[in-house]
C-alpha cells in the first residue's frame, strides 16, 4: 500500500500540490479544465440547467488527469487528498492568472 503524505492545513499542502504540477502542459490542461468548470457553473446558475452538474467532474478531471498521466507522469493528488486538491486547482488557477505560477 502506498504511503500517503499527511497535511495539517491547506497552506502546508499547497507547496506539495505545486510540486506535482511542474510540467507546463499539465498546468495548462488544469487551467482549461478549471475554466470549463467555471463556465459550466455560470451556465447552471444563469439557465437553471441543473443536469449540467453531471458535466462538472468530466470537465474538471479529464483535462487534469490527462496532464498528470501523460505529461507530468505522476498520480493526481485528488486520489489521496480530494478536498485540498480541488481547492488547489482553484488557487493554482488564480495564481496562474495573476502571474505567481507560470503558464
Amino acid at each position: 500500500m502506498e504511503n500517503i503524505k499527511r497535511f495539517n492545513s491547506f497552506a502546508e499542502f499547497y507547496p506539495y500540490y505545486l510540486s506535482e504540477h511542474r510540467n507546463s502542459i499539465c498546468r495548462r490542461l488544469h487551467f482549461v479544465g478549471t475554466t470549463l468548470v467555471i463556465f459550466i457553473l455560470a451556465l447552471i446558475l444563469a439557465k437553471g440547467a441543473w443536469w449540467w452538474l453531471l458535466a462538472l467532474p468530466l470537465a474538471g478531471y479529464s483535462f487534469a488527469w490527462v496532464g498528470h498521466f501523460f505529461f507530468e507522469k505522476n498520480r493526481p493528488a485528488t486520489f489521496a487528498h480530494p478536498v485540498y486538491s480541488l481547492l488547489g486547482d482553484f488557487v493554482m488557477y488564480r495564481d496562474m492568472i495573476v502571474g505567481r505560477v507560470p503558464f
